[in-house]
Parts: structure tokens; C-alpha cells; sequence
């Protein structure tokens, strides 16, 4: 369990410095876009990647992740920033509703009574995580903000589902699989820097690439640990699923409460809790 409780702290601290990014003024796409370059390195180092095998790998797939990860990392930098580490990371820990249904709308997969008590549960969470909670010292937040939630949701739930269906190849490991979309979330990610450098819109600091790296690592640790954790508990997959994704929820919840003071209503509270239970029961489905 070890490896299961490492992987929850990486992704818990990927928030925590998003949340601290704008304390310390870190331009958060230029730490992104440098994030990836770590990545790259430590990918090749303990994952060791088969480059040779990338000639029958779907590489429409794989540009599709690589524009897709840098573009949702930047969306969870802004949902944490407008409603916090909380609920942000329950609603990305939720986006694994979308798997589910996409298995049954487009893989004409059997969707079997708990899949669908999972589903249902997870619904009423996402809409109980999106009210806001009141707070009477200052305005009521925009209801734009939402749309970083929702942005979350549906952008890690596409990722989940291209992941599922690269983790299916014969021809190439899901190692390599990684590899070559982190070196395509690179490269656009620093074609658009310098795009914004050139044109004077952001600013290069040595700063950011040190708190880019440092998310990477946490990122890639993530990565790391939860594969080790299902290769030390291949016997238990959906209960590697389960402790991971319940970890996130609630050392997520603690790392707000306790860290920032972030104000959640009690809605929020009952969302958390459902999105708790919608994970052990979608966890229970995959083996029954």
C-alpha cells in the first residue's frame, strides 16, 4: 500500500503547487510546458521506453493526449485557483464516469446494475461539488468559474478513455505510449511559449523551469507509484482503483481545509462523500 499512498501524495502536491503558483507569481503555462521536459527524462529512465516499436503506434492518439494533457493541466490550474484543491480534484477523480459510459455508448459494452448505481451516484456528486458555497464577507464568485469544474471533468474523463484504449495495444507498452505523448506535449507546449515570448505576451524566467521541474516530478511520481502498485497488488486491481482514487478525495480535502481554508457548504460535503461512494462502487463493479 505503500506505492498506492506515494502515488495519492504526488497528485495531491501537483494541486498544492498549482494553488501556490500565482503566491509566488509562477507563470503557470510556462511551468506546464517545462513540467513535460522532466517527464520526458524520467520516463526514459525508470519506465524505459521501446522506441523501436513506435512504428505501428496510433499516432493520431497520441497527438490528440499531447494536446489534450498540457491544455487539461492548465484547466486544473484554473479550477484550483477559482474553487480550490477540494473540488477540483474530486471532480477530476469523478471524470472516471466517462469511461463508463463511453464503454457502453461506444464500445457497446454491457453496462451491469452497479456500473450504473456508480454512475448515477457520481452524477449527483459533480452537481453537488459545482454549488458554491456562500460566503457573506465578499461577492459570490461568478458563475463562470464552474466552467473550470466542468472543464476538468470532461477533458481528464477523454484522456481516461484514450488511455484505457492504449493500454490495450499489443504492439507497443503503455511505457512507450507515455513517453511519445509527453514529448508531444512538449514540443506544443513550447511552441506556444515561445509564440508568447516572440510576441511579448508572457515573460521567460529560470524560476519557472524550477517550479516546472518540480511539478514534473511530482506529476511523473504519480504515474510512477500507481503502476507499481498495481504490478506489487496485480492480483487486486480494483482495489489499487479504489484507495487511489478515494486517497486523492480525501487527502485532497484535508490539504484544502487544512492548508488553505478553503470554504465548502455543506452540499460540497455531501458530494464529497457520494464521489467517495461512487468510486467503491464502480471499483466493486469491475470485479463482479
Amino acid at each position: 500500500m505503500i506505492y498506492i499512498f506515494l502515488s495519492v501524495c504526488c497528485s495531491v502536491a501537483v494541486s498544492i503547487m498549482l494553488k501556490l503558483a500565482r503566491r509566488y507569481s509562477i507563470d503557470v503555462f510556462q511551468a506546464i510546458t517545462w513540467n513535460y521536459s522532466i517527464a520526458i527524462l524520467l520516463t526514459w529512465i525508470f519506465l524505459k521506453p521501446q522506441l523501436s516499436t513506435l512504428s505501428s503506434a496510433p499516432i493520431s492518439s497520441y497527438a490528440v493526449l499531447g494536446f489534450l494533457l498540457p491544455v487539461g493541466f492548465a484547466i486544473i490550474a484554473a479550477s484550483v485557483r477559482s474553487i480550490g484543491i477540494v473540488r477540483t480534484d474530486t471532480a477530476q477523480r469523478l471524470s472516471l464516469i466517462i469511461p463508463l459510459l463511453a464503454a457502453f455508448f461506444l464500445f457497446n459494452e454491457q453496462l451491469m446494475a452497479y456500473k450504473l448505481i456508480g454512475i448515477a451516484v457520481g452524477t449527483i456528486a459533480v452537481i453537488l461539488l459545482l454549488i458554491k458555497p456562500v460566503d457573506r464577507r465578499r461577492n459570490a464568485r461568478k458563475a463562470g468559474t464552474l466552467i473550470y469544474p466542468i472543464g476538468v471533468f470532461i477533458t481528464f474523463g477523454i484522456v481516461d478513455v484514450m488511455f484505457r484504449q492504449l493500454a490495450l495495444l499489443k504492439d507497443v507498452s503503455f511505457q512507450t505510449s507515455l513517453f511519445a505523448i509527453y514529448v508531444i506535449a512538449f514540443v506544443l507546449s513550447l511552441m506556444g511559449l515561445l509564440y508568447l515570448v516572440i510576441t511579448k505576451k508572457a515573460k521567460f524566467l529560470w524560476r519557472y523551469i524550477g517550479f516546472g521541474w518540480l511539478l514534473g516530478v511530482a506529476n511523473f511520481g504519480n504515474i510512477l507509484f500507481y503502476l507499481l502498485a498495481h504490478k506489487a497488488l496485480a492480483k487486486s486491481p480494483s482495489a489499487v482503483f479504489s484507495a487511489m482514487n478515494i486517497g486523492v478525495i480525501a487527502v485532497g480535502t484535508l490539504a484544502g481545509t487544512f492548508l488553505f481554508k478553503e470554504k465548502t457548504s455543506w452540499l460540497n460535503r455531501a458530494g464529497i462523500v457520494l464521489a467517495i461512494i461512487a468510486v467503491v462502487i464502480i471499483a466493486y463493479a469491475q470485479t463482479h
